[in-house]
């Protein structure tokens, strides 16, 4: 599968085009220019819902630099491939640092430094975003600002997802995922990590995670927190699962990337949990009610195994549904009280 270089032009490739973009509008400050990247009728999905449109885009764009003007977002990778000749999924991921000095939707000043990841995956035609699964890692800002969680998911709005987020069929993508079909190309790996969430979280086939990884894993997950060796990466998964027993895990899309810069090949996955919130009561007392978190995960493979993997996921997501299915939210909390609006 060709790309023509009308789905990234100016740029050399579609790597340098997401980071380039990225640069114009967060480091820039050109927030308008959202209207020419951004398709009218966008579709984002976050985790807190699904906004349509470009000009909430750009709200809560002008809104996060607004409040964190010090912030820095620095390209990590990005994972790309092609969806047909004129478009590319990228899954690209970024480390943000700075310093809360400014009223924020967290509240009033901390004065303290905050980093996190975020992930975002883009569906661009010629040039064009037309669909986006963004995901960061707030519980990390809110605990490098002193913050209580709890407190702090008690204020936020949950608005739920629309169009492909409802996930009303399956999907394969292997062959082809929520963006499309994918080319025919690392299918023996995207194969691999699969069947890693098939086997190991779908069946809960624990045990079983030593088959797709290297001694020496290293995993970068949510809060912050960096984890090594098997035993440590086996756990981070059951910790994930632990509070929703019935949960199932569902890869909606996968993009695959060789890059000797990047180390190798990486993946980059788009998933969903669905289930209950009636097992391990890590999130206050167990209120049996449905919790749906949109993560992403990139991998990089090395030897036929996997040896490092950024989990993104937010946790103030999770937080915030629970909190509403216990009635909890204040009546105040307006529906576009999210992160993803600061």
């Amino acid at each position: 599968m060709t790309l023509k270089d009308s789905a990234y032009l100016p740029y050399a490739d579609p790597e340098e085009f997401i980071v380039e973009w990225t640069d114009r509008i967060w480091v820039q400050r050109g927030v308008g220019l959202i209207r020419e990247n951004y398709a009218p009728d966008a579709i984002v999905h976050g985790a807190y819902g699904t906004g349509v449109g470009v000009e909430p885009v750009i709200a809560s764009t002008l809104a996060k630099i607004s409040a964190f003007p010090d912030r820095v977002g620095q390209a990590e990778d990005v994972v790309w491939e092609a969806r047909g000749d004129d478009a590319f999924l990228s899954s690209h991921r970024i480390f943000s640092s700075g310093t809360n000095s400014k009223h924020t939707i967290y509240g009033p000043p901390t004065h303290r430094r905050f980093s996190h990841r975020s992930i975002a995956n883009c569906l661009y035609r010629n040039g064009v975003m037309i669909e986006e699964w963004v995901i960061r890692d707030e519980l990390a800002v809110v605990q490098d600002l002193g913050l209580d969680p709890f407190e702090v998911a008690r204020a936020l709005a949950f608005r739920g997802w629309t169009g492909s987020a409802t996930r009303d069929q399956a999907v394969d993508p292997l062959i082809a995922g929520d963006t499309g079909a994918r080319p025919d190309s690392h299918g023996n790996e995207c194969a691999f990590v699969l069947d890693m969430f098939d086997t190991v979280l779908g069946q809960s086939m624990f045990q079983r995670i030593e088959d797709y990884i290297a001694r020496d894993i290293t995993c970068h997950t949510v809060g912050n927190r960096t984890l090594t060796r098997p035993r440590n990466y086996q756990e981070s998964w059951m910790d994930v699962l632990a509070p929703f027993p019935d949960a199932r895990i569902e890869v909606r899309d996968i993009v695959a990337n060789d890059s000797a810069a990047h180390g190798g090949l990486r993946l980059g996955v788009i998933w969903w949990l669905t289930g209950t919130y009636s097992g391990l009561p890590v999130f206050g007392p167990a209120t049996g009610s449905q919790v749906e978190i949109l993560g992403s995960s990139q991998f990089l493979l090395r030897n036929g195994r996997i040896v490092e993997e950024w989990r993104v996921y937010d946790q103030l997501a999770v937080l915030a549904q629970i909190a509403r299915a216990r009635g909890d939210e204040p009546a105040e909390a307006a529906a576009e009280s999210s992160p993803e609006r600061q």
